[in-house]
């Protein structure tokens, strides 16, 4: 029985992460597909540049639950039954981060799982993954880079994890976390490499020009 309801668990998580809400929004607001816009992204970053703060902040509240959500609720079961696998509450938000990154109704493609994963984070530690939010904002406003600031928020967060909990199963979840944060931002890392990632900006742009 206990094992039925974990994959349940786990199913529901990805599926819900796995929902394409930058995709939806950008069809149902300006019918759109932010595929075509700016780095073909379906994530906050991409909508943001795409359609402006307005829809770009909504796609990352979205994408937030996503991840927040099962999370949360794992977490708070897991606490009224002291005998479930600590594994679980990480597990399913991992599910959450790979529907995001792997969904099904995208051909197995997504986004880069950082406001999804900073739910799932939130839902785990949220003062880790505050810590991490105030990192991005801090290196977003020096930078302008929302890549950049991604990835260095994300390996924060990770390492606070890692000394918050200090045990197995989250010590792997901030490495997996991590590792796919930087994964998905492989053409990012290039650019900024070679100095032609661009910064934030607000104005639509058509899919010639690449952002993260």
């Amino acid at each position: 029985m206990m094992l039925s309801r974990s994959l349940i668990l786990l199913l529901l998580a990805y599926l819900l992460g796995s929902l394409p809400i930058g995709l939806l929004v950008g069809r149902m607001v300006k019918n759109i597909d932010v595929r075509d816009f700016g780095s073909g992204n379906i994530g906050a970053s991409n909508v943001w540049r795409t359609m402006g703060p307005l829809w770009g902040t909504a796609v990352f509240l979205f994408d937030f639950g996503k991840g927040y959500l099962p999370t949360v609720m794992t977490v708070q079961m897991a606490d009224r039954q002291p005998g479930l696998s600590p594994w679980l509450p990480v597990a399913v938000g991992l599910a959450a981060i790979l529907g995001h990154n792997f969904s099904p109704f995208l051909r197995f493609k997504g986004g880069k799982g950082v406001a999804t994963s900073l739910g799932v984070v939130f839902g785990i530690a949220p003062l880790a993954a505050l810590g991490g939010f105030a990192v991005w904002g801090i290196c977003l406003a020096v930078t302008r880079y929302i890549s950049l600031s991604s990835i260095i928020a994300a390996l924060v967060t990770s390492v606070i994890l890692v000394v918050v909990f200090h045990d197995l199963p989250h010590t792997l979840f901030a490495l997996l976390v991590a590792g796919f944060v930087v994964f998905k931002h492989r053409p990012n890392i290039a650019r900024l490499q070679a100095g032609t990632e661009p910064k934030i900006k607000t104005r639509l742009k058509s899919s010639t020009e690449v952002n993260s």
